[in-house]
């Protein structure tokens, strides 16, 4: 995600030190993932508790080991009672433990509410059919951005094929530019590459397959094609020899990136809010950005994206009362036209059915189009695979494609690990 910050051990402890709501009956305790766009939360709670009896105490919680941190905190006294998070698998632990409050009723009973989200965005944060996110950012496609100027002075194109990727892998390594950018120290960042290389090979339905349960299908020959390629990558010297050593928590990537150390840089669309945030110079001047390339003869349609449809904010089920009251109140100010246009002049995509109308007033038009058109016109849209499996699964999943980059495995032995788990 974006670029993280220090939050202090004592502020963490601090969090529902009495449990869910342990600030007491008036309040209730928000864990976010602190980025560039938690500006927006900070904002939109300050307008709550004006008018609000019951006041919501924010915390904003570094990128690095949210999941972990928030996992461990919903198993305990520290436990929020609304917290950020991907949907489907990120969530589907603490459903089965009934941890979490089932919307689905609170969504159908009001129509208004429900009707202001796009309908496959809201599902994207169901569990067994039933409603228990409520969109709260953006929609986030995994997005290959690159340097316009270093484009330019090389006189070539974005790439539009795979074939054409390698040819400027070669292209920026006789500059002595790292062709893309890759924060190997977080192994997410190295999934983005491996989730599109399957779907473009294979086609999104591979991946439904080992969503669903269905191991056999990492032994399809696409998926053993899609590892080997981002092998190929590496070995080509696609990301430079330094790449295990860069983070993108702490900004380093991005910064590498705007520095014009790297050409292109494969990450979630949100990349384009952490650099007008954090560098505007080169986001305004120099950022531009495509779909990722083709495999020709691959069965992957070239509309088809990945990434996360949105964040969610879902509610404690011990929340309860006049506290759960305020919380469906907070959830619905996400469904406003004055937030969805703060996402937009943020330079997200809201995840809302008005999003288009509000497309033009974006800081960069363009851009908001583009990503519009990606979403509207994909013919699907897979969840990040960290996000969608069962976290038994996700983290060996992620430890083995870190060892995967780093040569510890070949695209064999990383085949067999994964219809493993």
């Amino acid at each position: 995600m974006a670029a993280a910050f220090a939050l202090t051990a004592p502020i963490l402890a601090a969090c529902g030190s009495e449990g869910p709501g342990g600030g007491g009956g008036d309040t209730l305790e928000v864990w976010t993932y602190q980025d560039g766009s938690s500006t927006i939360q900070e904002e939109f709670i300050e307008q709550f508790n004006e008018t609000s009896d019951i006041d919501i105490n924010l915390t904003q919680v570094p990128g690095e080991n949210y999941q972990d941190r928030m996992r461990t905190a919903m198993g305990s006294s520290n436990a929020p009672d609304i917290f950020f998070n991907w949907g489907g698998g990120s969530i589907s632990d603490f459903v089965a433990e009934d941890m979490l409050v089932d919307l689905t009723d609170t969504l159908a009973e009001d129509e208004e509410f429900q009707g202001a989200f796009l309908p496959t965005i809201l599902d994207a944060g169901t569990v067994d059919g039933r409603y228990y996110g409520i969109p709260m950012r953006g929609v986030q496609t995994v997005t290959l951005f690159y340097n316009q100027r270093i484009f330019d002075e090389a006189g070539v194109q974005p790439p539009e094929t795979l074939d054409d990727l390698f040819s400027l892998v070669e292209t920026f390594r006789d500059q002595d530019i790292t062709p893309a950018a890759l924060a190997g120290a977080d192994a997410w960042t190295e999934l983005m590459w491996i989730e599109y290389l399957l779907d473009r090979q294979g086609g999104h339905e591979i991946f439904e397959r080992i969503r669903n349960g269905d191991s056999a299908a990492w032994g399809e020959p696409a998926a053993l094609e899609a590892i080997e390629t981002a092998v190929e990558l590496v070995d080509a010297g696609a990301f430079g020899n330094d790449f295990r050593s860069v983070s993108y928590t702490t900004d380093g990537a991005s910064t590498f990136f705007a520095q014009g150390e790297a050409a292109m840089h494969l990450m979630g669309n949100w990349e384009f809010s952490n650099q007008l945030t954090n560098q505007p110079e080169f986001a305004e001047n120099e950022l531009a950005w495509a779909t990722f390339p083709v495999i020709e003869g691959g069965a992957g349609d070239p509309s088809a994206v990945v990434g996360n449809p949105t964040n969610y904010w879902s509610v404690n089920s011990q929340v309860e009362g006049e506290r759960l009251d305020a919380a469906i109140e907070f959830l619905k100010v996400h469904a406003t036209e004055e937030y969805a246009q703060a996402l937009i002049d943020n330079g997200d995509i809201p995840a809302t059915t008005n999003a288009e109308s509000l497309i033009a007033s974006s800081p960069v038009p363009e851009y908001a189009q583009f990503q519009w058109d990606m979403i509207s016109e994909a013919s699907s849209f897979t969840l990040s695979w960290d996000q969608a499996l069962p976290a038994t699964q996700a983290a060996p999943l992620i430890d083995n494609i870190e060892q995967l980059f780093s040569g510890q495995l070949s695209p064999q032995d990383f085949i067999e690990a994964a219809q493993a788990l």
